[in-house]
This record gives structure tokens, C-alpha cells and sequence, in this order.
């Protein structure tokens, strides 16, 4: 059985949150220039006068649906192409060196390379798919050589249906393995769609104001944009991981 309960000493507690509150408040107090570190009551000020204005949502949804959307898409290729290719030796080979070289290259390179061939502002899709792609692949691949070999004999034997050996056998094997790899490549994908809008400059998104935040040296905005990325990053690992969850929950119903 598949336990998803959560431990609680993983948890960020109020308390620890707070305390490094205090002492960033305290840190910036202390060297007394905002302009090399901002208090955190600044950088809430900014933050809520650029949540009432349409452009900071328009920015936020730019972003948003271009970094969500290439770490979906190479969820979906990861997991079809790991299947593939622990059917077909030769599709694994042929997929490896490209795998290793995604693994390899830093993020800069890739996104100068990409801009050569595509408009800045689908960069952060390419990038994400790009960060996302091996991680998925590999953890899904490794899933399924790892499967209990017996169950599928006993599949075999029983005759069982493909959707109770996709549902008892399938999932319930591979799916913390899947689980696993959208834990680290969410936050990756985020990492890597950002900096490639800094890198890349399209307009109207997070990593266009966060150019234009160090370049006139506004610590306010650079931090209150900060601050929105990992807001997002983490909403949407929270909701992403809870989707899983509820489908380890229904297959070991």
C-alpha cells in the first residue's frame, strides 16, 4: 500500500516563518540602506498596491500559463515516452543521450540557443519542457523496470482487464515514482521559466519586471516579485501533489 501521509517534520511551521521575518526586519534595520536590503514591511506595501491593478494580474497569468503549461506538456511526454521505452530497448537508447545532455547543459545555454529559433515570449514553455522533461522521464522510466514482476504474471494468469492492471498494478507501482519527480521539477520549472524571461525579456511578464527592477535598482519590486514567485510555486505544487494524492487514494481503495 501506498502511504501518503505527510511528515510532519517536513512542514514550514507559522513560527519558523515568522522568525525569519524578524530577522530579515532586523538584517535590513541593521545595514540601513533599502536599496541593498529591503525590510519586509516594504516589500508588503509594494506587493499590495500591485495587487489591485489589472497589469499585475495580466503579468502573473502571462507567466503563469507559459511555465504550468511546458511543465504539463513534458509531464505527459515523460510519462508516454517512459512507457515506449521500457517496451522497446531501442527507443530508450535512442532517448538517453538526448536525456543526458538536457541534464548537462546550464539553463543560459539553452536559452540563448532557443531564441535563435523562437519569439521570446513562448521561451519560458521551451525552457520548462526542457528542465521537466528528464526528470519525469527518468523517474517514471525507473518506475516501471522496478515493477514486481510476479504481479504481472499473476495479471497474466487471472486474465485481468487492462483497467484493473493499469489501476491496481500500473499506478500503484509507478505513481510514487511519478509523485516524486513533480515534487522536484515543479520548483525547477519555475526556476528555469523565470530566468529564461530575464534572459529573454518578453513583455509583460515576472522575469521582464525583475529585469527592469535590477536595472533601476528598485529593491521593493525586485523583492515583491519575488515574493509572487513563490507564492505561485508553491500553490501550485500544493494543488498539483493534493491531484496525485487523491488518485493514490482511489487506487488503493
Amino acid at each position: 500500500m501506498i502511504s501518503t501521509t505527510r511528515n510532519r517534520k517536513g512542514k514550514v511551521r507559522i513560527w519558523a516563518i515568522a522568525a525569519w521575518m524578524i530577522i530579515w526586519q532586523l538584517a535590513s534595520m541593521g545595514i540601513g540602506q533599502e536599496i541593498l536590503l529591503v525590510s519586509p514591511v516594504t516589500v508588503l506595501q509594494r506587493l499590495f498596491a500591485l495587487i489591485p491593478t489589472g497589469e499585475f494580474w495580466y503579468i502573473i497569468s502571462f507567466s503563469f500559463f507559459r511555465i504550468m503549461g511546458g511543465f504539463l506538456l513534458a509531464a505527459v511526454c515523460g510519462v508516454i515516452l517512459a512507457g515506449i521505452a521500457v517496451r522497446f530497448g531501442v527507443i530508450e537508447e535512442f532517448i538517453r543521450p538526448f536525456v543526458f545532455t538536457i541534464k548537462s547543459i546550464p539553463v543560459a545555454s539553452f536559452v540563448i540557443l532557443v531564441l535563435i529559433w523562437i519569439p521570446s515570449k513562448n521561451l519560458s514553455v521551451i525552457i520548462s519542457f526542457l528542465m521537466v522533461f528528464p526528470i519525469i522521464y527518468t523517474n517514471v522510466l525507473e518506475g516501471q523496470k522496478q515493477m514486481d514482476e510476479k504481479l504481472l504474471e499473476m495479471a497474466d494468469v487471472f486474465s485481468l482487464s487492462r483497467f484493473v492492471r493499469i489501476r491496481y498494478i500500473y499506478l500503484s507501482q509507478i505513481l510514487p515514482y511519478f509523485r516524486a519527480g513533480c515534487s522536484v521539477a515543479l520548483g525547477l520549472c519555475w526556476k528555469a521559466g523565470v530566468a529564461a524571461e530575464v534572459i529573454g525579456i518578453p513583455d509583460y511578464s515576472i522575469g521582464e519586471q525583475l529585469y527592469q527592477a535590477k536595472v533601476y535598482l528598485n529593491t521593493p519590486d525586485l523583492f515583491a516579485w519575488t515574493v509572487v514567485i513563490v507564492i505561485l510555486s508553491v500553490l501550485f505544487e500544493s494543488v498539483f501533489l493534493y491531484v496525485i494524492d487523491q488518485i493514490v487514494h482511489w487506487v488503493e481503495k
